[in-house]
């Protein structure tokens, strides 16, 4: 009964990044099939793999025709923004022993967003929170990948559930945080990056110039604040 109110909270928890891993998880799933991913494969693929963003561009890479070294490459540079959510972290991980192997390979943007914006969970429930959040992926992959090797349907659009999940999780952040400067500068970052820069340099453009302005607002506000004491 103890151990049953130990997942209780953190399941909770993981309930918005359910809704979102679900059908984003049915999407990868059946995409992955699509492009003659076995069943078995795609849901390995999210169970040692597990980055939502990456896996759906290894699966277009490769149904481009790709080799395993672009896939390889392109994903690192794609996933290249954990090295930043890594960093805020070093504090927050130290200490939680056997659990911090799994605690960093799980970190995907909803986790980061759930750990993040509760700051007083314990190693424990972090690790659950999660561990649920990859089970909710590994689900919906197996829905999707199954369901496509079974029934014919019209797939169109049903990437977008990525989109729509990390415009939820902003909200939420901006919601809680109630400093609109970050994310204003994130956005006019973005918006730069996708009017300037090649696609291939898009993201990590948009990443490397909204942390160097962060970096830098930061610099200017200790400052400030060092002269006033």
């Amino acid at each position: 009964m103890h151990d049953q109110r130990r997942w209780q909270e953190p399941f909770r928890a993981s309930l918005p990044v359910m809704f979102g891993y679900l059908p984003l998880g049915a999407a990868f799933g059946i995409l992955a099939v699509e492009i003659g991913v076995p069943v078995w494969a795609a849901v390995l693929m999210s169970l040692v793999i597990y980055a939502g963003a990456g896996q759906f561009l290894a699966v277009a890479l490769l149904g481009a025709g790709a080799g395993l070294i672009e896939v390889a490459v392109a994903t690192l540079m794609l996933n290249s923004r954990h090295l930043f959510y890594g960093l805020s972290l070093l504090k927050r991980f130290k200490g939680s022993g056997w659990r911090k192997p799994y605690l960093i390979f799980a970190l995907t943007d909803e986790t980061y967003s759930l750990l993040t914006s509760q700051p007083n969970q314990s190693h424990d429930q972090a690790f659950r929170i999660s561990l649920l959040n990859q089970l909710w992926w590994i689900l919906g992959s197996l829905i999707g990948a199954a369901a496509s090797a079974n029934i014919e349907f019209d797939s169109r659009g049903i990437e977008f559930a990525l989109t729509a999940l990390f415009i939820v999780l902003t909200l939420e952040q901006a919601r809680r945080l109630r400093r609109w400067l970050p994310f204003g500068i994130a956005l006019l970052c973005g918006m730069l990056a996708l009017v300037v820069l090649p696609d291939r340099h898009m993201l990590l453009g948009a990443i490397g110039s909204a942390s160097l302005l962060l970096l830098v607002h930061y610099r200017m506000t200790r400052d400030v604040l060092g002269a006033q004491t």
